[in-house]
């Protein structure tokens, strides 16, 4: 070839040489089992880091070793030996926009439900975010209702605290908060919405497409999101659910917004978590688990939050749900979860099977926050209720020789009876306040301490409905939200006994 033929050929390849190349930092895959991608170069790439594969599969660097990179997926996407892998400089989030409410979708924002979710114009919000600080935050002193007389009375649950909900399996843990979401529907004592989200971490496809359907129906959809990682799903994607969860809570927050967040459960969420340290090697301590367990739920529910009106004055409030095995809450996730929240709500199986729902333990339930997230009229008629209930459970095991009791023991015993029973509540059958308060005074004043126990909870039906139609003037002071007089709770009191004598 000449020197001029051949220096023409090589100008003409010098025109496609691409004179601004841009610098990407990849690697290539070396092995994949399990859903952990092993993968070597990566040299850029950070802890947390969300990473792309060459057939847009998405993965979540979780180690970072001398020479590799381990990567946990995010689908059951065809990832092979030989893959290029990129990074991409940011970390982990989800899209996140209004158009979510009344709908159903996984952790990374895949649509379940079947229709269409279009939040190309929506914000990126990060699925692991530092939790506000002190200066940030206000006191709790709003109350979130459950519409559960037992829970509302004995164990308040203020907007912005973390609440746990602790038990065995089937005592009812999911039915108190899907009751807790459906109230929200009613909005009274003058408070804002909330934006309810319900994340469901390893259950079965069958149990959320029911608790879908039980929202529908109820009209609690309409401001409802419900994020699920079933047990079908891969490990990643339960262990990412509840932050994402967390993440979607936090944009309408930050908004001003009121918001609930159903961590349904944590216990699932710890054997995800588990499952991929496990697979990653990481060392395991107590019952399997890596050593930084605690920090990982502790950093989850950290965020929530009422924040103060200078930051907007919105709130994020957590119920995370724990399952037990055999009563045992000193078990490691248990303590772990109860130490790190402001309260538990404990139910009992021994009661459950009793037919008292909710089976709520009142000696073991407590709530950090208490009276501070009541309304004045609720504080003070719910007041009685722990101590007479207490004193019914410690005097109950003396009952079978009523015959040798004296009066005072008989007469308490009788009261916690009555409490008992006004106090039971069939599921997705929540109570607003005034009826809450014509309830537990009801039992409190002693109106039906001569009334069957059969037929205490027709009596208290019958008795709300007759005091809401026929003494409207009364309920409209019960909603004031002020401290009751002695002269209302006389008028309330007689409006009872009209009743009653009506009902014998």
């Amino acid at each position: 070839m000449k020197p001029e033929e051949l220096i023409k050929q090589i100008e003409e390849k010098l025109n496609f040489v691409d004179t601004n190349p841009e610098l990407v930092n990849y690697g290539i895959v070396e092995t994949i089992g399990d859903g952990i991608v092993k993968a070597t170069g990566l040299s850029g790439v950070g802890y947390g880091e969300e990473v792309e594969f060459e057939n847009k599969a998405k993965g979540l660097v979780l180690n970072l070793d001398e020479d590799a990179v381990y990567i946990v997926l995010l689908s059951n996407s065809e990832v092979s030996r030989g893959m290029k892998v990129y990074t991409t400089g940011k970390i982990l989030g989800i899209n996140v926009s209004d158009k979510l409410i009344g709908r159903v979708i996984d952790p990374t924002c895949k649509p379940l439900d079947e229709k269409e979710l279009n939040i190309e114009d929506g914000k990126l919000y990060p699925l692991e975010k530092i939790a506000a600080g002190i200066i940030e935050r206000s006191p709790v002193d709003r109350p979130i209702k459950t519409g559960i007389k037992a829970v509302d009375a004995m164990i308040p649950i203020g907007r912005g605290q973390r609440e746990l909900i602790i038990g065995d399996r089937g005592t009812g843990k999911t039915a108190i908060a899907i009751d807790t979401i459906i109230n929200q529907k009613k909005l009274d004592l003058g408070l804002k919405r909330v934006i309810c989200i319900y994340c469901a971490i390893g259950q079965k496809r069958s149990t959320v497409a029911s608790i879908v359907a039980k929202l529908k129906e109820a009209g609690a959809m309409d401001y409802t999101i419900v994020v699920s990682a079933t047990a079908s799903d891969p490990a990643s994607l339960q262990y990412i659910a509840p932050f994402a969860a967390c993440a979607i809570g936090e944009y309408f927050m930050e908004k001003g917004e009121d918001v609930l967040v159903v961590y349904d459960d944590l216990t699932k969420h710890a054997w995800a978590y588990r499952e991929i340290s496990l697979l990653l090697k990481k060392p395991a301590g107590r019952e399997a688990y890596p050593g930084d367990i605690f920090y990982l739920h502790s950093r989850l529910l950290e965020r929530a939050v009422r924040l103060s009106e200078k930051n907007g004055g919105g709130t994020l409030t957590a119920l995370p749900i724990i399952e037990t095995q055999g009563n045992d809450v000193s078990a490691y996730i248990p303590t772990n979860v109860i130490s790190i929240t402001d309260g538990q709500i404990y139910l009992e199986a021994d009661l459950f099977n009793a037919g008292i729902r909710p089976a709520l333990n009142v000696g073991l339930s407590v709530s950090r926050v208490g009276g501070a997230a009541q309304t004045k009229p609720m504080k003070q008629l719910a007041g009685p209720v722990r101590l007479e209930l207490s004193q019914f459970r410690e005097l109950q095991s003396f009952a079978q020789f009523g015959s040798d009791l004296d009066e005072d023991t008989l007469k308490k015993i009788n009261r916690g009876k009555v409490l008992t029973e006004i106090l039971k509540q069939p599921q997705y059958n929540p109570f607003d306040e005034v009826s809450e308060i014509i309830a537990i005074y009801s039992a409190t004043s002693g109106c039906l301490d001569d009334v069957k126990i059969d037929n205490i909870m027709e009596f208290e039906n019958k008795i709300v409905e007759y005091v809401k139609l026929n003494h409207k003037e009364l309920i409209a002071k019960l909603a004031e939200n002020k401290k009751l007089s002695e002269e209302i709770l006389a008028q309330l009191k007689e409006a009872i006994m009209e009743c009653k004598k009506t009902l014998i």
